[in-house]
């Protein structure tokens, strides 16, 4: 099957678009394109991908769902296409790279700049139909992202995966805390961040390790 996909990806995950799972599930995303508002636009719908070739990963940010309102999604966990606004939980991440780093806080909130420096934002479900939180959830994606969880985790070391809220914590459950760093903190959301993400110091500690394991630390 042929998948638009950046090639580094494509090679590593070749067995995967091959399964039945995985070609039931490009069957029931063409079809919801095809009949309803889908985000994010198709073309986005891998630019986690994209933007962030596997041999260059140093971080893995895991999100949920795409976001499901007008314009919002761009197929990066977290981020909204320019001139958004930018949502509650990213209000919430850019507070916390402000405590934690001093970095100003952005009034854009597309998170681009970060996967071109090898941050994977990658959601656990890549697609969601407008205004209708979940409704592609149990359709397949998930086994896809873990399977891509499993790749960069088995074919590389010393990665950062940052796991925010309970959902992140139980997708990354089996990753291996002596070869990796796995960082683990309640959601950022308005609901959670106040109950420990607000001061984790994620982003600190992220570049303390990479620069520890002789990797470029990242420019948040």
């Amino acid at each position: 099957m042929e998948v638009k996909i950046e090639e580094s990806w494509k090679k590593a995950l070749s067995n995967e678009f091959e399964k039945d799972y995985f070609q039931q599930l490009v069957g029931f995303v063409k079809q919801e394109y095809t009949n309803a508002t889908v985000y994010p636009p198709g073309s986005q719908i891998f630019n986690a991908f994209d933007h962030c070739t596997i041999d260059n990963v140093r971080v893995v940010i895991l999100g949920q769902d795409p976001y499901h309102g007008h314009g919002q999604a761009n197929g990066l966990c977290f981020s909204v296409s320019d001139g958004v606004r930018v949502p509650p939980s990213l209000v919430n991440i850019y507070k916390e790279m402000n405590s934690d780093l001093g970095k100003p806080i952005s009034t854009s909130g597309n998170l681009e700049y970060l996967a071109k420096q090898g941050v994977l934002l990658l959601n656990a479900t890549l697609t969601v139909r407008a205004k209708s939180p979940g409704s592609h959830q149990n359709k397949g994606w998930e086994e896809f992202t873990d399977a891509v969880i499993r790749v960069v985790a088995d074919n590389s070391e010393n990665i950062v995966f940052i796991l925010w809220g309970s959902y992140a914590q139980k997708k990354g459950a089996f990753l291996s805390r002596e070869k990796h760093l796995v960082l683990e903190s309640p959601h950022p959301s308005p609901f959670s961040a106040h109950r420990g993400f607000l001061g984790n110091k994620h982003f600190s500690k992220t570049n303390e390790y990479l620069i520890s394991k002789g990797k470029s630390p990242i420019e948040w």
